[in-house]
């Protein structure tokens, strides 16, 4: 059995190897003859599936390691008789904990002491904006809920969902919804000019979700008047050539790995080794956490004097800073215009090591209740 994978996919042969032959292969590039002789066909997001790629091959089940679909024919695979898997939700937590360091760093440089004091407009409630929410929750933040699909699906949910316009009142608008392009509520550039222009000033848009729900050329239009607000932009239009203007003008830029955790990546690959264990009836017998490496930073204390909303942040930090990945993007567009593309592939490529908020041990000496509270609301082990 010849299994066709993205080289980028972890852990391919502890997973897989027991399975079939495994031929790696470059995602963004990947062409119908390297697949023409697969029997299953492992991709990510990068790699657009459907009968340009795949008719007339043998391929039998696709799995995508990622939580979208968008770039997979569902229908097409359907129709083939070819099975289907994706990993809905693997990365919850890797995406929450990145909101998260940035809503750290956009209250630390807008002078708040609480940031907790800031109120967030989650657009899209699903796996992601489902996580972030509870976590914003129990750390006191007010948070807004706008998802009209589910809203229109669940008319009898506890959730008190609101409109897109009310969301947009917040001081941070995070979104996390999946790119649709039909239906009543699509949301291929759901954020355009209106919903743009009645952003305020030191309003925070935060973008993690699919580049395509934000207008690029509207934001671009916005961020240069004067009364602009701040964009901190995970994921672009026309990935992975992105526009270098955009990046010069976002408060934040990162090169499309808020979900690029290693808990993420792996549980991924553990979702879809489930899944095609169960097509070929086959036994599961691996975990994730088998495979899981010690984390380089496994410990840090805080004693009694420490403040609640920098000890917070100091933790948050340890584990992930998004201004180096910042700092990595903006340098990769001051090469030469041919090279943007590859470039941005290659941060992405080679992504450095990134353990989520459960890898690290927190140690609390004679702290207070509310410091334990958010700690473990964030997801971090405690020791008191």
């Amino acid at each position: 059995m010849l299994i066709v994978a993205d080289e980028n996919i972890p852990l391919l042969d502890a997973f897989f190897g027991d399975i079939g032959e495994i031929r790696r292969v470059t995602g963004r590039t990947l062409s119908r003859d390297q697949v023409e002789d697969a029997d299953i066909l492992l991709v990510r997001s990068v790699t657009p599936v459907g009968p340009g790629l795949l008719e007339g091959t043998r391929v039998k089940f696709v799995g995508t390691t990622t939580i979208g679909t968008d770039h997979v024919d569902l229908d097409w695979l359907e129709q083939q008789g070819i099975a289907f898997a994706a990993a809905p939700g693997c990365n919850a937590s890797s995406v929450a904990e990145y909101v998260l360091s940035v809503l750290s760093l956009f209250a630390e440089r807008q002078g708040r002491d609480d940031w907790s004091s800031l109120s967030v407009g989650i657009v899209g409630v699903g796996n992601v904006g489902g996580t972030l929410a509870r976590v914003l929750d129990r750390l006191g933040f007010e948070v807004r809920l706008c998802d009209p699909p589910r809203q229109d699906a669940e008319p009898e949910s506890d959730e008190a969902f609101v409109s897109l316009a009310e969301a947009l009142e917040c001081d941070v608008v995070t979104l996390h919804t999946p790119l649709t392009r039909t239906g009543a509520h699509a949301t291929h550039h759901m954020i355009s000019s209106a919903e743009l222009a009645a952003l305020r000033p030191n309003q925070l848009l935060i973008n993690s979700g699919r580049g395509e729900v934000i207008d690029n050329q509207a934001l671009k239009h916005r961020l240069e008047q004067a009364d602009a607000p701040l964009a901190a932009l995970d994921v672009w239009e026309g990935e992975p050539r992105i526009d270098p203007e955009l990046v010069a003008l976002t408060w934040l830029a990162t090169p499309h790995i808020a979900g690029y955790s290693l808990e993420g990546k792996v549980q991924g690959t553990e979702m879809i080794y489930q899944a095609l264990s169960q097509f070929l009836g086959l036994p599961v017998r691996k975990k994730a956490g088998q495979f899981l490496p010690e984390p380089a930073m496994s410990k840090v204390s805080f004693t009694s004097n420490a403040a609640e909303d920098a000890a917070i942040r100091i933790a948050l930090r340890a584990c992930y800073d998004p201004r180096q990945d910042d700092a990595r993007l903006r340098l990769a567009m001051t090469g030469a215009p041919e090279e943007w593309g590859m470039a941005f592939d290659q941060l992405r490529r080679d992504y450095p090591v990134r353990r989520e908020c459960s890898s690290l041990k927190v140690q609390l000496k004679g702290s207070s209740k509310s410091l334990q509270d958010s700690f473990k609301a964030i997801g971090f082990k405690l020791k008191i």
